[in-house]
């Protein structure tokens, strides 16, 4: 799992060391370890249109940048 989160990682370093999330893509199995969630619940966002994609040869691709925004519009600060 470690091996998974460090590919991931390296993923999100640009040339410079700075994450840089415009410019990568993440497959199905990425984003459902990021988002801890099933493929058929990835798949009901894609049906329902909440997170965009790519199809490349039958082949499905997120943009890492894409799931930060859904996962910042889903935030809930508590308030005290």
């Amino acid at each position: 799992m470690m091996a998974k989160i460090d590919e991931i990682g390296h993923k999100l370093d640009d040339q410079n060391g700075e994450p840089s999330l415009k410019d990568t893509w993440l497959d199905i199995q990425e984003v459902c370890f990021l988002l801890k969630i099933s493929k058929r619940t990835l798949q009901t966002y894609r049906d329902k249109g909440i997170l965009p994609y790519s199809q490349v040869n039958g082949k499905i691709y997120f943009k890492a940048a894409d799931i930060q925004k859904h996962l910042e519009k889903n935030y809930r600060k508590i308030s005290r």
